[in-house]
């Protein structure tokens, strides 16, 4: 298990540089049921390695001029107050309760991208900013972040197209810059709950950065809409497997 968990740590990073999100969902089954960490434990380590990860990767899309700094960090400012809430109540809450809602908030996130995959593949033109409908809807992406330790990436992107207008290249690098917002808002919240195995988080920070430099690195080349699909029926299998556990 400890080789599978070292090896998804890439594809968590992979994930984050290519498409902007979706590498977070899977951090904390990795770190639970791969590298045996408590499902509390879990969550705030995901945090830690969202927030290092996702800062790496937002840098090649910052220097080629893919992150709308403006909408992002006002995304970014609504979701953090969520997230330091959401990261002091997930403390609170039983891990068994927490682990199933992650499977669920998984199976969300594995349909989205379905969904995405599917839609309009070029690149839409950037319209006018819904500035309302942004700052609502990072209060609720902080929340989740904060209370599951996702990053959130897979409702980011859709939102920061519909509701912030911006093009596709610009949404997956503009929601690097929340994820990473949000994490460390989680991170703090729940840090005076919950011990963090240093080395693990580290290993798996490590092997996600390296992921993520290569995911931005060859974003460009490989379609978006066909890694979406695939990963994106990977983490509703993901999801199946740790409801069923949980079940049993």
């Amino acid at each position: 298990m400890l080789v599978l968990g070292l090896v998804l740590s890439l594809v968590i990073g992979l994930s984050l540089g290519l498409l902007g999100g979706g590498g977070s969902i899977v951090t904390v089954p990795v770190l639970h049921y791969a590298l045996g960490l408590g499902v509390h434990e879990a969550i705030a380590g995901s945090l830690i390695v969202v927030a290092m990860t996702s800062s790496v990767a937002l840098i090649p899309h910052a220097r080629a001029g893919r992150v709308q700094w403006r909408t992002g960090l006002a995304f970014g400012a609504a979701s953090m107050a969520s997230a330091f809430a959401g990261g002091r109540l997930g403390a609170l809450i039983p891990g068994t309760v927490l682990i199933s809602a992650f499977a669920l908030a998984m199976v969300a996130a594995g349909v989205a991208m379905l969904l995405r995959s599917r839609g309009p593949r070029g690149s839409p033109v950037c319209g006018h900013v819904r500035l309302p409908r942004v700052l609502g809807v990072g209060l609720g992406v902080g929340l989740v972040t904060g209370v599951l330790g996702a990053g959130g990436g897979f409702v980011i992107v859709p939102a920061l197209t519909l509701f912030g207008g911006l093009a596709m290249c610009d949404a997956i690098g503009t929601s690097l810059l929340v994820i990473a917002m949000n994490a460390v808002a989680g991170v703090a919240g729940g840090a005076l709950h919950t011990h963090v195995d240093t080395k693990t988080v580290v290993a798996v920070t490590a092997l996600a950065v390296l992921g993520s430099l290569a995911g931005a690195r060859v974003g460009r080349r490989v379609p978006a809409h066909h890694l979406q699909r695939v990963f994106g029926g990977f983490v509703i299998a993901v999801a199946a497997a740790i409801l069923l556990g949980e079940c049993a």
